[in-house]
């Protein structure tokens, strides 16, 4: 699954809700060429790398997806997202749009959502509020955020994130709804209906 949205929108905060709430899901760590902010952890919240590092990895396809955002790389490292849905978890990759149309390229049944605040102002707001980033880059950020809602009609769902537990909440409803629909259950699908065939076979 792929969760998505604007910069400042709260993704890292709903992901961790996520993850300490129930114990179904896996968060893909993914790899960026950007310098780590105040409490960032290398191999938890991210792979920080150079660029050199992060295209040799693009070129012996180490990677299901990845994009450039506001100057950096970003991408997501392939064994571990394969460990992790062999192990039957929701792997969540929090990713920009960009990967986000890839992935559901590569994995048409994999289940994408948008986050976003109740409004632009707020958006503004959060970016301001984080005390991370100057002036300078909230302006390209919201530049960013511009080019995104082209994109949104892409997505399965729209996940408002104006409460943050009840948006925690929303966002595992709608996976577990997901997870029941025909296209993601092909496997279930397939065996109650050879065991039906069976029936029909003994019955002649």
């Amino acid at each position: 699954m792929v969760i998505s949205g604007f910069s400042g929108a709260g993704k890292g905060t709903l992901v961790k809700g996520l993850l300490s709430r129930y114990d179904n899901y896996a968060l893909s760590v993914s790899m960026t060429t950007r310098a780590p902010r105040e409490g960032e952890r290398e191999g938890v919240d991210y792979f920080f790398t150079d660029r050199e590092k992060f295209e040799e990895t693009i070129r012996k396809n180490g990677l299901v997806e990845y994009a450039s955002y506001c100057g950096n790389y970003y991408g997501t490292p392939r064994a571990y997202v394969e460990e992790q849905m062999e192990a039957g978890k929701n792997v969540i990759l929090e990713i920009e749009i960009q990967g986000a149309l890839k992935i559901k390229q590569k994995f048409p049944d994999s289940l994408l959502i948008f986050v976003t605040p109740p409004s632009a102002q707020e958006l503004k707001k959060r970016l301001e509020k984080r005390g991370t980033e100057t002036p300078e880059v909230i302006a390209r950020r919201l530049a960013r955020a511009v080019e995104e809602s082209e994109g949104i009609e892409a997505y399965d769902y729209i996940v408002v994130n104006d409460h943050l537990e009840t948006c925690v909440e929303e966002i595992h409803r709608l996976t577990e709804a997901a997870a029941m629909t025909p296209a993601r259950s092909k496997a279930f699908i397939h065996k109650i209906r050879e065991e039906l065939r069976g029936f029909e076979k003994g019955a002649n």
